[in-house]
């Protein structure tokens, strides 16, 4: 989707002094209504109607900066952060299918998450801080953790690991580079212009810049998707429901309120969902 659907200054905050206009600005911009929203998802999905797109990232502009604003601890630009969540935005009004039932704000987080997220790990100046998918999701959590605690306990680094299928030492290790000092990358402060400098990021090779790799993952991320949707259109309209319900949507609902909304107990919806699961899974491998 090209940027130009949108203004260049709705995308783009152009720095921080602009960045409460901006804020301000998008706003003003009305939320659209589930029947707007549809019928715009529709027309752009079936007749690449442009300006159908273009309401779309517009009226969500705002809550990208609601995300970008939960990621500021990191010490990076929220201009910047909004930029990236802007592009995670127009990826997910491109794939989006209205005739899930699911909003568009629901299927966007996690490509906006997912291209500020690229953008922490770029930026981050800690060498090497998470490489892995397993030391990424360890990188964020413990993140999230340290905006409350100090240093881990030897309970709470077991319990981290334990969640996330790591060694303590992995915690440990991550911690300890979450607590050191950036180092700076470019040209120091106080350099002197009379002696020539060359700073480490003119001549190390990046390792980690796979164009093919990133390609690839793109399009197993894609093809997953269809596969999920495929599954889930198999199912009869609760399960349907109780599938969006309970693993779809922000909101989450509980066993509880689901049984609640149909009359049942909650271990029959938890019955019902376990089927329903069963069904997906063997439709997806078939």
């Amino acid at each position: 989707m090209s940027k130009e659907l949108v203004p260049s200054h709705l995308l783009v905050p152009a720095g921080t002094g602009s960045l409460d206009a901006y804020i301000q600005e998008v706003n003003k911009i009305p939320v659209l209504t589930l029947e707007e929203e549809q019928s715009f998802a529709r027309s752009y999905r079936d007749d690449a109607d442009l300006e159908g797109a273009r309401r779309m990232v517009l009226a969500h502009l705002r809550f990208v900066v609601h995300v970008a604003k939960g990621y500021t601890g990191y010490g990076l630009p929220l201009g910047d952060l909004v930029q990236e969540g802007n592009i995670g935005l127009m990826k997910a009004v491109k794939r989006f299918d209205p005739d899930h039932g699911v909003r568009l704000v629901s299927f966007a987080v996690h490509w906006i998450r997912a291209e500020m997220h690229e953008y922490i790990l770029r930026n981050w100046r800690i060498v090497k801080v998470a490489t892995t998918k397993a030391q990424r999701k360890l990188f964020f959590n413990l993140r999230k953790n340290k905006k409350r605690l100090g240093w881990l306990n030897y309970k709470e680094v077991q319990s981290v690991a334990d969640a996330l299928g790591v060694k303590p030492e992995v915690v440990l290790e991550m911690e300890s580079r979450l607590s050191g000092q950036d180092v700076g990358f470019d040209l120091p402060p106080n350099a002197d212009d009379e002696i020539p400098y060359v700073a480490p990021a003119a001549y190390l090779e990046s390792k980690t810049a796979d164009p093919q790799m990133e390609i690839e993952a793109q399009n197993w991320t894609e093809h997953n998707n269809t596969l999920l949707y495929a599954g889930l259109d198999g199912l009869d309209e609760r399960s349907q429901d109780i599938i969006r319900s309970r693993w779809l949507q922000d909101n989450k609902m509980t066993l509880q309120e689901l049984a609640d909304r149909y009359g049942v107990s909650a271990e029959r919806i938890r019955q019902l969902e376990a089927n329903a699961l069963r069904k997906m899974r063997a439709s997806i491998t078939a």
